[in-house]
């Protein structure tokens, strides 16, 4: 399977995920969109040394998957490209900090060394933070739960549009590349002199595309606005995971000295 196949596939799993009939999937968009926030938030407030409260944080993503029945080891496979580029970004700081913090036998681990594992961590509690919210949320609840939070319409409905034509996109990106393989078999890659005319194509594909995209959408009833259905019995669930979840962020953090 190419990447850009592997790119589509993980995308339909998504959205495959954020329609199942899980009591996860039915909890309020507003609420899971509330925690995950307070959640990034609360976890890039701590000292770039304390290990122990982002150790405690990750109980948060531990219980989520659990409950959401999400597989963590396929979560970061499929992010493995994003912790890459946490990698890289946090590979300088040993370099910068050599203050040496711990001592365990011989070895002595410096601050930067610390604090680069700190941003890792921080990155990738963050990323499947987020994740979790796609993978129990569809888009268009999530663009619901914007707009309650009165995100400007135009705003959301990019959003929506964004996310919905990287399918598109990817595969018109695939169609090209195929194309192109077609015509220069023995060729490893696309030669350096297509790439413009080729990114020039695929502008132009992409915008007739998304023209076509959001005019179907219009003809459809599409206004900008979105519309959810919600059971007393499961706004009363929301309220309470809302509730928990933000009362243990908040008191862990409290409790949690960054020294």
């Amino acid at each position: 399977m190419s990447k850009i196949n592997e790119a589509i596939h993980t995308i339909h799993y998504l959205d495959r995920m954020s329609l199942e009939n899980k009591w996860i999937n039915n909890i309020h968009p507003l609420a899971k969109l509330v925690v995950t926030f307070v959640y990034i938030s609360v976890l890039i407030s701590f000292n770039k040394y304390n290990l122990t409260g982002l150790a405690g944080m990750s109980i948060y993503i531990a219980v989520v998957f659990i409950l959401g029945r999400i597989s963590l080891r396929q979560s970061i496979k499929q992010l493995r490209g994003i912790i890459i580029i946490l990698c890289i970004i946090g590979i300088a700081n040993p370099f910068l900090d050599k203050k040496v913090l711990l001592d365990i036998g011989t070895v002595k681990i410096t601050g930067g060394v610390i604090s680069m594992a700190i941003l890792i961590i921080k990155g990738v509690l963050s990323v499947l933070a987020s994740y979790f919210l796609i993978a129990t949320t569809s888009i268009e609840n999530i663009c619901y739960a914007l707009r309650i939070i009165h995100i400007p319409k135009i705003f959301v409905t990019v959003v929506l549009l964004i996310y919905r034509y990287i399918i598109l996109f990817l595969k018109e990106v695939e169609r090209m590349t195929t194309a192109y393989e077609l015509r220069a078999p023995n060729q490893k890659g696309i030669h350096i002199k297509v790439w413009g005319s080729m990114v020039g194509m695929l502008l132009l594909r992409s915008i007739d595309r998304a023209q076509t995209v959001y005019e179907s959408m219009l003809l459809r009833g599409f206004d900008g606005e979105f519309k959810m259905k919600s059971s007393g019995e499961s706004l009363l669930k929301s309220y309470i995971y809302c509730i928990f979840w933000i009362g243990a962020i908040i008191f862990f953090r409290l409790h949690q000295s960054d020294y």
